[in-house]
């Protein structure tokens, strides 16, 4: 339980983390931008709104005094009274030589100075000026242009504005945008705190449910809800531990069965084997019975051992590269093995077979699958009986049907009986010498070839099994 709430504890701790950071992270970048670029934008326009504005109202000042030919104080002052419509914090008027000769600044005013600003020095090379910035909750603009009189350079107009309506605007707008980010900053923490627990939790009851189920507990399932890509992973791994409890389950009563297969002529050995070294002056007759009792239980040893191999073979696909196999010869082959055993017990055996029933899979399996249907047919065919065999092509498909008319097989019995080591009559199946594995080799050789095999009763009585092969392509109907 430890080591569980330790692995939860690091997931929790990494996954959950880093999607929390990578939320938060992206969102962090976005509220920069937020407050970065809309403010750039909106400084740059209020700026070009300033350039405008500004250099307008120096246009008109410069036009009114162009018509001067020198600029002195008293003409100055005269020209001037357009300037108190302009709205301007202050406005500077200079001769040639940077002299002021006007200031609408009404204290400490540098009439009669001389004043070397950036923006009129650069008016008095004969360039326009313009300067704005954004501090202290204000916008400070200056723009100067020459004053010319027929080509040559009289003086120049410094213009500077200080603006704190639109700074406020500016200002409010930042704050606005500042406050909505805080916002969106908790809810996307809040979000991505949810959002990542969600998603870590889901992925923490995956892991529990498949830590739970690597220790043996085949049976847990987990239950992840919702319809994303963890909740159908939760569904395979639930598809895929039922397949896996299916197969522990049989194999765990594989190997009991098989256990107990094996335990039975073992125990008649040893009982046997026993007997002769107990009995002391035993007679010949009487230990070469108990050895020929040996024996019998040493080759049904020998079949059921050869059946577990061929069994473990097929599953593990250890299997022949399949070739073309032409059914009826070998059909032939095993009625003419089972000939003597049917006449011992006065079982009649017949058949009916077309040609070209060729399919993809070797001699040995075929061969496999026919004796082992024939054989159990035979087995359990009482005295008088008829073993009926019927080979034929139809649709594509190379199909093999095994009657008898004996007891059948009860109903409930069906469904199981291609099982490992399922038998209907256990006591009677032993004493026909069976082990219980023919009719499981036989559905996993047919299966294992893309075939299917079935069982049923005849409405007249007794069984019959019924295989279907895929006809291989070089097959020729009749």
């Amino acid at each position: 339980m430890a080591t569980i709430s330790k692995a939860k504890t690091l997931v929790k701790n990494s996954l959950q983390l880093k999607f929390g950071l990578s939320y938060i992270l992206i969102i962090a970048a976005v509220l920069i931008l937020l407050n970065t670029y809309p403010l750039l934008v909106s400084e740059n326009l209020v700026f070009r709104s300033k350039a405008t504005t500004l250099q307008s109202s120096v246009s008109v000042i410069v036009s009114s005094l162009g018509g001067l030919e020198k600029l002195t104080e008293d003409n100055v002052t005269q020209t001037m009274t357009v300037a108190e419509d302009t709205g301007l914090s202050r406005i500077l008027v200079t001769d040639a030589s940077s002299r002021v000769l006007y200031d609408t600044r009404e204290t400490g005013s540098a009439v009669g100075h001389y004043t070397f600003y950036t923006e009129i020095v650069q008016a008095l090379v004969g360039n326009d000026a313009f300067t704005c910035s954004y501090e202290n909750g204000a916008f400070r603009s200056r723009a100067s242009s020459p004053v010319l009189y027929q080509g040559r350079i009289i003086g120049a107009v410094y213009a500077y504005e200080y603006d704190t309506e639109e700074a406020a605007l500016l200002k409010g707008f930042q704050s606005n945008v500042q406050r909505l980010s805080v916002i969106i900053a908790v809810l996307v923490i809040a979000f991505s705190m949810v959002l990542s627990r969600a998603l870590t939790r889901k992925i923490g009851e995956l892991l529990d449910a498949i830590r739970r189920v690597r220790e043996g507990a085949y049976s847990h399932r987990t239950v992840i809800h919702g319809h994303d890509e963890i909740a159908q992973i939760g569904d395979e791994f639930n598809s895929l531990t039922d397949r896996l409890q299916k197969t522990e389950e049989s194999r765990r009563r594989f190997v009991s069965d098989a256990s107990h297969e094996l335990k039975t002529p073992l125990a008649a050995i040893r009982l046997l084997t026993d007997s002769i070294l107990q009995t002391d002056n035993i007679d010949p007759a009487t230990a070469r019975e108990f050895v020929a009792d040996i024996g019998s239980e040493a080759n049904r040893l020998s079949r059921i051992t050869e059946d577990l191999l061929r069994l473990t073979r097929l599953d593990s696909d250890v299997l022949e590269p399949p070739a073309e196999v032409d059914v009826l010869p070998v059909l032939q082959q095993v009625l003419r093995m089972m000939e003597l055993i049917a006449e011992e017990k006065a079982v009649t055996v017949t058949y009916e077979a077309a040609e070209g029933c060729t399919v993809l899979a070797t001699r040995d399996e075929i061969h496999q699958v026919i004796y082992n249907l024939l054989d159990n047919a035979v087995k359990y065919t009482g005295p008088g009986g008829r073993v009926e065999l019927r080979l034929e092509r139809e649709d594509g498909w190379v199909i093999l049907s095994v009657a008898d008319n004996g007891v059948g097989i009860p109903e409930g019995d069906i469904p199981r009986i291609f099982e490992r080591f399922y038998r209907v009559d256990k006591a009677r199946s032993r004493e026909a010498g069976g082990t219980g594995l023919g009719l499981s080799i036989v559905s996993d050789t047919v299966k294992k070839r893309g075939g299917t095999i079935s069982a049923a009763n005849r409405p007249e009585g007794g069984a019959v099994f019924t295989v279907r092969w895929p006809a291989a392509e070089g097959g020729i109907q009749a």
